[in-house]
């Protein structure tokens, strides 16, 4: 298993092609974003009161730019084309909205937890991505 694991991960310049099980890491690491944009996509209203929830406006331009930052960086990931910059949009975006959504230092109590714990597995997310658009430049950089 070992060895077909480290095979998927593009670290050679022929690694032109997306290896099937690296393309499934990458849907993993993009479902919460596609799941977000189309939610958002779908129940605009929804996606402007988020945006009111946490105190950011203008609400409606932040929220188209939410859903197409969510769902068009992670097309960028999936697709292959352009996948750093996609995974730094989407490092960026996370890494800043963490700090609007996961402010857990003005908290106490249970809730203070839970929000340290969203706030640092966001920031794990913004590693993996920044993982994905190292291996991405790197393996263009080979070619």
């Amino acid at each position: 298993m070992h060895s077909h694991l480290a095979q998927a991960i593009p670290t050679r310049p022929s690694a032109r092609r997306t290896h099937p099980l690296y393309w499934c890491f990458l849907l993993l690491l993009c479902s919460a974003y596609l799941q977000g944009g189309l939610t958002k996509a779908l129940d605009f209203t929804a996606a402007l009161a988020e945006m009111r929830h946490f105190g950011l406006a203008p609400a409606a331009p932040l929220a188209l730019l939410t859903i197409a930052g969510e769902l068009g960086a992670s097309l960028l990931i999936l697709s292959g084309a352009w996948r750093w910059a996609g995974a730094a949009w989407l490092a960026l975006f996370t890494f800043a909205a963490n700090f609007v959504a996961n402010r857990f230092w003005e908290l106490a109590g249970p809730t203070r937890t839970m929000a340290a714990n969203g706030f640092f597995e966001h920031l794990g997310l913004v590693g993996a991505f920044l993982i994905v658009a190292w291996i991405d430049l790197h393996a263009r950089g080979e070619r």
